[in-house]
């Protein structure tokens, strides 16, 4: 049991791309002993499926017929680690590859992929205790959050950390490919109809440019503290 374990609540944290939501997200679903949720996990899913199955996205009958086909769960690993699961395939490392990063904004963009997820993700938290990232959580999938951080850094600062974790995955790329990338997927996410990334009027922000891991954990786990033990 954890430390913390005191009353459940919802976290929901937002951003941009490689902002580090998710080892964000990840860290303080372990302090807190909840539910951790990669929502970019389950679109990145989709993507790689739409990518395989050659899913024309502009097409919509062609993209409400994939989506009928599409089984997507987390399962853990021997460490603890959520692991995407694609139709009983262990897609994890596949779905963090560029092909996948230069795509899944534009799926992310599509009404029928997000109404199928959202209604995945608040089934998910019903039962609270549970930290979710990505762009709408707490605009959309989780608007009564207890904690809303919106997490930040700048571009160039996302750009070099996203490009030296391709590097330790041994993917190949270049920096200038990362930024382009990362300035392409903020446009997208930014100015689509359905759910745009945006911060929540009650969000926390959190701008982590120039904070360590560790820095911008402990400011987290104190805004969230605050609400648990009140």
């Amino acid at each position: 049991m954890t430390k913390y374990a005191l009353r459940k609540i919802t976290i929901a944290i937002d951003g941009y791309s490689s902002c580090g939501k998710s080892t964000l997200a990840k860290a303080m679903a372990r302090e807190l002993g909840y539910i951790y949720v990669d929502s970019g996990a389950m679109y990145r899913a989709i993507t790689l499926n739409f990518i395989r199955q050659h899913v024309d996205i502009s097409n919509q009958e062609e993209v409400n017929n994939a989506l009928q086909d599409i089984h997507i769960h987390f399962q853990k690993d021997k460490e603890g680690n959520n692991h995407m699961i694609l139709n009983e395939e262990d897609v994890e490392a596949e779905i963090r590859q560029m092909q996948v990063s230069s795509m899944v904004s534009q799926v992310a963009a599509i009404p029928q992929v997000r109404r199928v997820l959202v209604e995945q993700q608040r089934k998910m938290g019903q039962q609270k205790g549970i930290v979710m990232d990505g762009r709408d959580i707490g605009t959309v999938v989780f608007p009564d959050a207890e904690l809303k951080i919106f997490l930040t850094a700048s571009p160039e600062i996302r750009a070099i950390r996203r490009y030296q974790e391709l590097l330790n995955k041994n993917q190949d790329t270049s920096l200038m490919e990362v930024r382009t990338n990362l300035a392409m997927r903020d446009r997208i996410d930014s100015t689509r109809e359905d759910s745009p990334l945006r911060q929540a009027n009650d969000a926390i922000v959190i701008d982590n440019t120039y904070l360590n891991e560790a820095e911008q954990l402990q400011k987290a786990l104190d805004y969230a503290l605050t609400l648990i033990e009140t």
